[in-house]
């Protein structure tokens, strides 16, 4: 291992390398000194030329960093990742087809980097059937230059699976907090851990390079063994970045680095307006010891929600980016969690969600059809991509959609605890078809999962009968607020009821004695019989 410059690191890229770069999201853990040093050699040599760069997760910050550093013609070949809604830039390059664009599960390929560091040939998993990444609905495809085959159906033992496959690396740009004069890199300041060690696997079985941005040296011998994330037999250039921050929003969290945990008072408050009330609608499915995903957007809110109520602590909240416990971040801070519990390395995260352990999974929406299908990863022109949704919506026990019920300006009263809509939003979200299936609703309703769909007007269900209106704000007109403003006509619950009134009250509602009335999350099997001999 050596120590260099960004811009010498940078120089070792070569004309049509594959690179893998690790971190999440709005900067947790990028190494984007290193991006943006392969920006400017680019913009100053025109080299390197044709590059393809893969990202379990999205990169950027909306704008100019992240991926958006490689957002030239040119530059940039090929793009895989989880999701492009961090780097807009390369979503429209995508969309004018000036670069093959993939957008695959973030799980699917998160457990990869592990395949290939090992030297299989790829990944064989249920995660994507029947939806955009399966080959008979696009193979993840976003552009149309981009070649099919990089996802294949396949029979195994009577049974669909998609493959995956293996790839080469040429160069992998990973960071931490720390590393040795040996090369030894910890992460102690970082806000998530990501598959760090196994894009360096992966790379080091290519016979490919592994550069690493931190923050900082140490002397050889000093930094604590159990704390090296990626040991310096993997690493050959460290690059030093002292100004490195923890997130492109957050210099430093001691709480996102789990040094300490803030008082659940310092947790914000969300504002009282349509997306507090369908978080507060969606966290009423929490229970005592539930297992819960937050994904991004609206769902965020609900570890706002649980806090404000003091239930927190009631429930154990996720993230796939490896946070266990706690209160996963919102906004552009999404991926990383305060209070957690525990921080596991990214993969292991989707092999629990993928076995599924999640009892609840709540996540947001862009569409729904008439069959259930949800759309997250493309529409209105933009390609967002799925991140975590496919691994989480097609595992979780019950899954909780959540959305405004339309899209554009919308202006609401809530004066009295009713909904009184003054301007409603000119885009309907609930569409006879979805442009791209990310959730294939008839899928989860065969291997019988509950499937809800949470607005601030309705609530849905996915019943035997296809999509069924079963709750309606207090206030709302059912025709003209509700079923005129969907594409449309679901079926209507015998029983439908009116949505619990105190949800359009800016005081609380009164969580944790919802939780008090629900019954724990059950002891496994074995435990439960102990329990029950030792009773009797």
């Amino acid at each position: 291992m050596r120590v260099t410059t960004a811009d010498e690191a940078a120089s070792h890229i070569r004309d049509g390398d594959t690179i893998v770069i690790g971190g999440s999201g709005g900067g947790h853990a990028v190494p984007d000194a290193l991006m943006a040093a392969v920006e400017r050699r680019f913009l100053a040599e025109g080299a390197p030329r044709g590059i393809s760069a893969v990202h379990p997760v999205g990169l950027g910050d909306g704008g100019d960093l992240g991926m958006g550093h490689f957002a030239h013609e040119g530059l940039l070949k090929r793009a895989i990742g989880g999701t492009f809604v961090n780097s807009p830039k390369i979503s429209d390059m995508a969309l004018a087809d000036k670069i093959e664009g993939y957008t695959l599960p973030q799980g699917a390929l998160s457990q990869l980097m592990r395949e290939i560091a090992a030297g299989r040939p790829g990944l064989i998993t249920k995660t994507g059937l029947h939806t955009f990444v399966d080959p008979r609905h696009g193979g993840g495809r976003q552009s149309r230059s981009a070649p099919e085959g990089v996802v294949e159906l396949i029979d195994f033992k009577g049974e669909e699976y998609l493959f995956f496959k293996s790839f080469k690396i040429d160069v992998c740009f990973l960071r931490g907090t720390t590393a040795d004069e040996d090369g030894n890199v910890t992460m102690e300041q970082e806000a998530i851990y990501g598959e760090m060690i196994s894009e360096a696997q992966a790379t080091k079985r290519c016979g490919g390079l592994v550069i690493v941005q931190v923050k900082r040296l140490a002397q050889r011998g000093t930094l604590p063994a159990k704390q090296v994330k990626i040991p310096g037999i993997l690493v050959d250039l460290v690059v030093v970045e002292p100004k490195q921050r923890q997130t492109y929003i957050t210099e430093y969290s001691p709480s996102y680095a789990g040094e300490l945990k803030m008082p659940l008072f310092d947790i914000p408050v969300l504002p009282f307006d349509p997306r507090k009330i369908i978080a507060r609608r969606a966290a009423m499915e929490l229970f005592p010891g539930a297992i819960c995903n937050l994904g991004s957007g609206i769902s965020t809110g609900i570890a706002n929600v649980a806090a404000e109520e003091g239930v927190l602590d009631e429930v154990c909240l996720t993230n796939e980016q490896g946070l266990i416990g706690g209160a996963p971040a919102s906004g552009n801070e999404a991926g990383a969690a305060r209070n957690f519990q525990a921080m596991i390395d990214q993969p292991y995260q989707f092999d629990f969600y993928d076995g599924g352990g999640l009892d609840l999974a709540f996540l947001s929406f862009a569409e729904v059809d008439e069959e259930g299908n949800a759309n997250v990863s493309r529409f209105g022109g933009r390609i967002v991509g799925p991140g975590g949704f496919i691994n989480i919506s097609q595992n979780a026990r019950t899954v909780v959609f959540s959305a405004t019920f339309t899209a554009g300006k919308t202006e609401f009263d809530f004066s009295g605890g009713k909904l009184g809509i003054l301007k409603d939003g000119p885009h309907q979200k609930f569409a006879k078809r979805v442009e791209q299936i990310t959730y294939s609703g008839p899928y989860g309703a065969r291997r019988g999962q509950r499937t809800l769909y949470v607005t601030e007007r309705a609530v849905f269900a996915l019943t035997g009968d296809g999509v069924t209106l079963i709750e309606i704000a207090p206030g709302a007109d059912l025709e003209r607020d509700v079923l005129g403003r969907m594409g449309f006509r679901p079926k209507i619950a015998k029983d439908l009821k009116q949505m619990d009134a105190t949800l359009f009250r800016p005081e609380r509602i009164g969580l944790d004695a919802v939780l008090a009335g629900k019954n724990r999350r059950p002891l496994p099997q074995r435990l439960a019989e102990a329990s029950r001999m030792a009773a009797q």
